[in-house]
């Protein structure tokens, strides 16, 4: 059973260690049942053993410009690799006191790691390798790429102790952004969970990561970040700094102010990852999170 609301935590709370084993079997299931068949290679990117190096052609990704052979021949070429036997996936997984928000079925936090067990299972089939990086609530907590769903469930487990253990911090993605580029040796694929609130210093190192690296962005919102009800006097606190603001949501005219801030910030962000050619989706802590991220898995399948 979720643990109680309260003014901190207006959301179901964390799951406990039990409850996280069986979301994980549960997650597995449908995941299986969502994605049937290999999905290895629509999940994962290209891998980083070089086959060949051959003239640009219309349709080629410019990232894959081998940039030593252009200046030489003054003709735009590209590398063609072979896949990589063993794929690394990074995934980077905002921990900051705004993840513990959420006001519907469960909390921000809770969708994330529901993802790592989803993302974690389909990217560490076959050998493969999956390493975590936790930000937002003080030092980085690095967990090295290891193999198997166990491994990834023990990953969830030892972060949430360590959390619960050191407190909240400010964010910055930027930063964590920074490290994941100088951990990812081989080129990879690189998730980042995140409610991208807090700092935007996150462009220009994201702009970089994307440039050697695959990167799916996973945005996590709740309702009540989007509109405001009306229910009278409410403090509003701001978890990333602790600032507090009263406010009078009788009003209509601010709700309406308030829902359309938020929808230019949700909409720029979605123009700054376009722009940075990174792929996006979202999940809201209402409803069921899994369907719209299976689809768009499926989606990104059949595209490739």
């Amino acid at each position: 059973m979720s643990a109680a609301r309260t003014a901190a935590q207006p959301g179901p709370g964390p799951l406990s260690e039990p409850l996280l084993r069986a979301l994980d079997l549960t997650v597995r299931r449908r995941v299986e049942g969502m994605l049937a068949g290999d999905h290895r290679s629509s999940l994962l990117g290209a891998g980083s053993e070089l086959a060949q190096v051959r003239p640009y052609v219309a349709g080629d990704d410019v990232r894959r410009i081998e940039w030593n052979v252009t200046a030489r021949t003054g003709e735009p070429h590209v590398r063609v690799d072979l896949a990589e036997r063993v794929l690394v996936t990074w995934l980077a997984l905002d921990v900051s006191p705004s993840m513990a928000f959420g006001t519907a079925d469960r909390r921000k936090a809770d969708v994330a790691e529901g993802v790592a067990l989803a993302l974690g299972h389909l990217a560490s089939r076959r050998g493969n390798r999956l390493g975590l990086l936790a930000f937002g609530d003080g030092k980085p907590r690095v967990f090295p790429p290891r193999q198997g769903r166990a491994g990834m469930l023990g990953v969830l487990l030892e972060l949430r102790r360590e959390t619960a253990v050191e407190g909240g911090g400010a964010t910055s993605l930027g930063e964590a952004l920074g490290l994941v580029s100088r951990l990812a040796r081989q080129r990879s694929l690189v998730i980042v969970a995140s409610d991208f609130r807090g700092p935007r210093d996150w462009r220009p190192p994201l702009l970089r990561l994307a440039g050697g690296h695959d990167v799916l962005a996973i945005e996590l919102r709740d309702p009540r970040e989007e509109a405001l009800p009306n229910v009278g006097e409410l403090r509003l606190v701001d978890p990333e700094t602790g600032r507090q603001l009263r406010v009078d949501t009788a009003n209509r005219r601010l709700r309406d102010r308030f829902a359309a801030a938020a929808a230019a910030e949700r909409a720029e962000i979605v123009r700054e990852l376009s722009s940075l050619g990174v792929a996006h989706v979202v999940l809201s802590t209402a409803g069921d999170w899994l369907r719209p991220l299976a689809g768009y898995l499926r989606l990104r399948g059949a595209a490739r």
